[in-house]
């Protein structure tokens, strides 16, 4: 089965581009249009994407709310991957913390538009770019810090964790630690469950967030 995107963008000519970049690939099949955030909860109730690639700023409603909608109001959700034109935009920073799975420049190659696809489809969260993950830091927190210890990780789920920081799959993961994929799957479980993260991408924000894991 293809996985299926749904975008959302109020710039024709950006749908236009991304729709010609996506369907050019034989598993991937772009399924609707909106120009606005206050439509997508219609069409994924109608379309169920697995992917909405997302812009964060639309007139009526942007993409950090359109996240949070999507996440609070339907039921096994689509994954959100946002879409921008400026990577140290605070509103990039707050659509991940509104629960979007992976992140995208407007101006990034082909090819790097059809790798985020896949992989945000396939759960595992993108890596940050440096000024992204330096406005986590800044956004740090007592309470995030306090959480991270109230987590009690262990050393391998800690190191498990700073991996998924510098965005290694679970395979990479695997092949880095040297133990079976579905070993590292039980520990990003084990993260996830202690830090009461949705997913990887709210984990990653946690150890920025609590100086766990320091940008570079």
């Amino acid at each position: 089965m293809p996985v299926t995107v749904l975008l959302v963008d109020d710039e024709p000519l950006v749908r236009a581009g991304l729709r010609a970049v996506l369907e050019a690939q034989p598993d991937i099949e772009v399924v609707g249009e909106a120009a606005d955030g206050a439509a997508v909860i219609p069409l994924v109730r109608q379309l169920r994407p697995d992917v909405v690639a997302m812009d964060v700023r639309m007139p009526l409603m942007d993409g950090i709310e359109a996240t949070r909608v999507v996440l609070r109001t339907v039921a096994d959700p689509p994954k959100i991957l946002v879409v921008t034109t400026f990577e140290n935009d605070e509103y990039v920073y707050e659509a991940l913390r509104a629960g979007a799975d992976g992140f995208l420049l407007k101006r990034a190659r082909p090819a790097e538009i059809v790798h985020a696809v896949r992989l945000v489809a396939e759960g595992e969260s993108l890596l940050f770019p440096a000024a992204v993950r330096q406005l986590a830091a800044e956004y740090g927190t007592n309470e995030a810090r306090d959480a991270m210890d109230r987590a009690a990780l262990t050393d391998r789920e800690a190191g498990v964790l700073r991996l998924m920081a510098r965005g290694l799959s679970n395979a990479e993961i695997a092949a880095d630690l040297v133990v079976g994929v579905e070993t590292v799957k039980t520990h990003v479980s084990a993260v996830l469950a202690k830090l009461g993260a949705r997913d990887r991408t709210q984990a990653v924000i946690a150890a920025y967030e609590s100086g766990f894991v320091a940008p570079r």
